[in-house]
């Protein structure tokens, strides 16, 4: 009878080791997708970015460069005199 037992407790613990091994090829699984998605949402980013600093240099190099306004030599009162 005892030995019986002893074997009956070994079915349990390697039925136990069995179904953990499946719970934790599962959440492998589920992190390595997660992980995927998350890689895959970071390149659509980056590539997005770039197009749009591309698009602002673009605009930026095809508009004229703003010169500065010459300030006006007009004095604004007459000056004094001691």
């Amino acid at each position: 009878m005892a030995k019986s037992t002893i074997s009956m407790a070994e079915a349990k613990f390697a039925a136990a080791q069995k179904k953990d091994k499946q719970a934790r090829t599962e959440r492998e699984k589920e992190r390595q997708k997660e992980a995927q998605h998350t890689a895959k949402l970071r390149a659509l980013r980056l590539a997005r970015d770039a197009a749009e600093k591309q698009a602002a240099d673009e605009a930026a190099a095809a508009k004229p460069a703003a010169k500065p306004k010459a300030k006006a030599k007009t004095p604004s009162r007459p000056p004094r005199i001691y």
